[in-house]
């Protein structure tokens, strides 16, 4: 054991060394678009609170009033004795929210990706992946039997020779998969592409829309809804636009999510949500249908930040979503300009290798639609002194 755990500290001081060492900071409170930290209020710019909903009173209401009614927890898995009515009623009406058959809870969206292709797809079918997927995905293509084929992000003429190249190999099944918004660049999937490319080629698309569902598309119903297309499996979260818990869940056709029912092995062997997040998240979904004033004041926010930081010199990846990267190229630096922020009252995180290839370290903000006019003029102030004192800006 003391050789292994010397190997363990030598990992650990080789990441420190790197500048690769991540660090959490304690939130004495909610979250929000302010939040306490060491006693300090501060401007918090990183987080999935799109909606700003994680601290409505209107879901806090609807956890409490489910748990009073259902209890704290479910104490076991759903095939056993954890399924209430409410998880039905949730998967019920996410499927009505997404224009799908059904759907399926599971603890998290990456369970839910790292889930959904092994029971569906084996070794005489292909799965064809975008380059820049989410963890979660690359770890579910991982564990099933299916061929890999990997196109470049984005890059609609490679996709169309992955899927020539699936089909050639004599596939029997193939699944495009890709992720509605790539979450490290705020990029949008092409999706309106990626359909007319998967019906010509006899291919199914999957979509991840964790980073838009509730504020993308009409009603904030994601990414197809945004590019005018029907997908056939969309997964999800529960984690981020729609309250900020947890919980994910597969959306599709119904003989997938029975089959997800019997074979899904993350929902097979996790405890069933319990009955306060499933009863916020069905607030949520209520509060999100009709949230077009806050959906338009993401919006705002969102074109009003990148003006501001484009004005102040600082390098940004081109896009439209709330997800704005300002990039910094190497890990310490960016790390050191995290901390000045910190210093000025803002809290954002550095993205950085393994999260980001190196050389291509970022500070990720992101949008909330609670956030003022004047909460992101003082946070361009506190961008620009900070980038001046670690040398971003000249």
């Amino acid at each position: 054991m003391a050789d292994f755990l010397e190997h363990i500290r030598a990992e650990l001081a080789g990441i420190e060394a790197e500048g690769l060492m991540k660090r959490e900071r304690l939130i004495e409170g909610a979250q929000g678009i302010r939040v306490q930290l060491g006693g300090r209020q501060m401007l918090n710019l990183c987080a999935n609170n799109y909606l700003g909903l994680a601290d409505d009173p209107r879901l806090i209401a609807a956890a409490r009033a489910a748990m009073d009614r259902h209890g704290y927890g479910m104490a076991s898995v759903r095939f056993i004795c954890g399924t209430m009515d409410l998880h039905r009623q949730l998967e019920a009406r996410i499927a009505g929210f997404l224009g799908m058959e059904d759907s399926i809870l599971f603890a998290a969206c990456f369970d839910a990706n790292g889930g959904l292709f092994e029971p569906l797809l084996g070794p005489e079918d292909a799965i064809v992946s975008d380059s820049l997927n989410h963890a979660s995905i690359i770890d579910g293509i991982r564990l099933s039997k299916a061929r890999r084929f990997r196109f470049r992000n984005g890059d609609m003429a490679d996709l169309e020779t992955q899927l020539k190249a699936a089909r050639a190999g004599g596939a029997r099944f193939v699944l495009v998969a890709t992720d509605g918004v790539f979450s490290m660049d705020g990029y949008f999937a092409d999706l309106a592409t990626v359909r007319a490319l998967a019906d010509a080629h006899g291919a199914q698309v999957m979509v991840d829309d964790c980073h838009a569902t509730g504020f993308v598309g009409s009603q904030g119903r994601g990414t197809p809804s945004r590019a005018g297309v029907k997908v056939d499996i969309l997964t999800g979260t529960l984690g981020k636009a729609l309250g900020g818990a947890l919980g994910g869940y597969v959306a599709g056709p119904q003989p997938v999510i029975d089959l997800l029912r019997q074979r899904a092995r993350p929902y097979l062997f996790s405890n069933a949500l319990p009955p306060a997040v499933v009863g916020a998240a069905l607030a949520a979904l209520d509060i999100v249908e009709g949230a077009e004033d806050l959906r338009a004041d993401l919006s705002r926010n969102a074109a009003y930040w990148r003006a501001g930081l484009q004005r102040a010199g600082f390098r940004l990846l081109p896009g439209e979503h709330p997800i704005v990267p300002v990039m910094i190229g190497e890990a310490p630096l960016a790390q050191a300009f995290a901390r000045e922020l910190d210093r000025r009252g803002v809290m954002v995180s550095a993205f950085f290798y393994p999260v980001v290839p190196k050389g291509q370290a970022r500070i990720r903000t992101q949008m909330n639609a609670r956030a003022t006019l004047a909460d992101l003029d003082f946070a361009l102030g506190a961008f620009a002194e900070a980038g001046r004192a670690v040398g971003v800006l000249s």
